[in-house]
């Protein structure tokens, strides 16, 4: 487990402090420039959605799943271990030590990463139904308009058909990105000298999940904060606490 990182370490003149911050922080060890003393981390990252690709800040106040600051946990494998075994991971924690049902778990993948669609196939037993194939706008990352990126596969949690809205139905948990390439000026990519593993998930929607609850926000990651919020106005017989269930 590695400690915060700033996100001003890595020398490239991007991001000012997003959800993926430690990806930059270690960016020069993607590049083959810099090695550190292990080849495997995990993290948990407290983060701010300020600017950069794939921030999503626009998105904030009008889901239920895009917050100002949240926590981001992940894994990395530099130069270690790639997709079939972040692939592994991945579903294993899921599956099995969070124990979420395998019939409401959909992933989608790079059309082109048949490598990605194979290994799901094998290591999770995905039907071809279960593993949705769109193109790079969806599920190519890259941390800036240079610089290393990648496929990606999604997780996706099915919530039921109580959710009107496909992108609330299908609730995004956990990105994993395969460092492969390092795109130039010129748009071309090149191959990284190894390849390596940068994954996301969102502690908050896992927290809802995980606890049958409607939203992050019926969480026990918010509602003892709202519940303060409504006791500090006065508010405890009121509608701003109803709305929520009550603090454990």
């Amino acid at each position: 487990m590695r400690a915060w990182s700033s996100s001003n370490k890595s020398g490239i003149p991007i991001i000012i402090s997003t959800h993926n911050r430690l990806m930059v922080a270690t960016v020069q060890v993607f590049l083959g420039h810099e090695t550190r003393d292990y080849t495997r981390a995990t993290s948990s990252q407290r983060c701010v959605r300020a600017g950069g690709k794939h921030n999503d800040l626009d998105q904030v106040g009008f889901t239920a799943r895009h917050h100002t600051s949240f926590d981001m946990l992940g894994n990395f494998s530099f130069g270690d271990y790639f997709k079939e075994e972040a692939i592994f991971h991945a579903w294993n924690v899921l599956t099995k030590e969070f124990d979420l049902p395998i019939d409401r778990l959909h992933v989608t993948v790079l059309d082109n990463d048949v490598e990605a669609i194979e290994w799901w196939r094998k290591i999770a037993q995905l039907p071809d139904d279960k593993i949705h194939r769109l193109g790079p706008d969806d599920n190519f990352w890259a941390m800036g308009d240079t610089g290393p990126c990648g496929p990606c596969s999604e997780i996706f949690f099915d919530q039921g058909e109580a959710f009107s809205n496909y992108d609330d139905r299908y609730l995004e948990l956990w990105n994993l990105v395969f460092m492969q390439h390092n795109r130039l000026g010129d748009g071309s990519l090149l191959p990284l000298p190894t390849p390596c593993v940068d994954t996301g998930m969102g502690l908050e929607r896992m927290a809802s999940v995980m606890q049958g609850v409607i939203s992050n926000y019926h969480s026990d990651v918010f509602t003892p904060h709202l519940h303060a919020v409504a006791a500090a106005l006065d508010l405890q017989n009121g509608r701003a606490s109803s709305r929520y269930p009550p603090t454990p």
